[in-house]
């Protein structure tokens, strides 16, 4: 039987319980064997955006990511040089022949997609689940008008109603507030010791 493998990607910086919460839902949902998530080294939308150097990154995702045997990380952008292109990562893994594949997008970023580099190549690779935020309208019909190439291939799952943010939390951080139940302890206390975000 093919392993289904639901796929995560983002800056993660730092990870929360918004982005855990999401993984664990739409993996138990969709009977999702394994669910990976994959640190961007450099987005292309967040050129000019200052970024937690990728070690530091990577290292919060383990320590958020240790206790759930069904997730998994893959550093496959990280171990390519240059900007992250989500086509080019799932045209790699595919070649991996992993499983069948899911890619998981919030629905802000999903309507976006349309500008994304080789956008009209995802679908060949994987099943694209947009997964709802609040406050954010996701217009499929829209979106498969500009990208019909998702026809077929474009699952719209509620995620959990979690107002959390990276953002939000690097703000508290520099503003001396607590991020304490924001995120694992475990990252809590990584960041204090590394000094981020102040």
């Amino acid at each position: 039987m093919t392993r289904k493998i639901g796929l995560l990607g983002g800056t993660f910086d730092p990870i929360h319980y918004g982005h855990l919460a999401l993984a664990e839902d739409v993996r138990a949902a969709l009977g999702l064997d394994q669910l990976v998530f994959i640190p961007a080294a450099q987005q292309p939308f967040k050129r000019s955006q200052r970024v937690t150097p990728a070690l530091q990154r990577l290292e919060m995702l383990q320590l958020a990511c240790a206790e759930n045997p069904h997730f998994a990380i893959s550093t496959i952008e990280l171990d390519r040089a240059g900007v992250s292109y989500t086509a080019v990562t799932l045209e790699a893994l595919h070649r991996q022949q992993l499983g069948e594949l899911f890619f998981l997008v919030g629905a802000d970023t999903l309507m976006d997609m349309p500008r994304w580099y080789l956008a009209g190549q995802i679908a060949q690779y994987a099943t694209v689940v947009g997964v709802q935020r609040p406050g954010v309208v996701l217009d499929s019909t829209r979106l498969l008008a500009q990208l019909p190439s998702l026809a077929g291939r474009l699952q719209v799952y509620p995620g959990p109603d979690m107002h959390v943010s990276s953002t939000e939390l690097r703000e508290r951080v520099a503003a001396g507030r607590s991020i304490r139940y924001f995120t694992p302890d475990a990252v809590v206390e990584y960041i204090q010791m590394q000094g981020l975000y102040r």
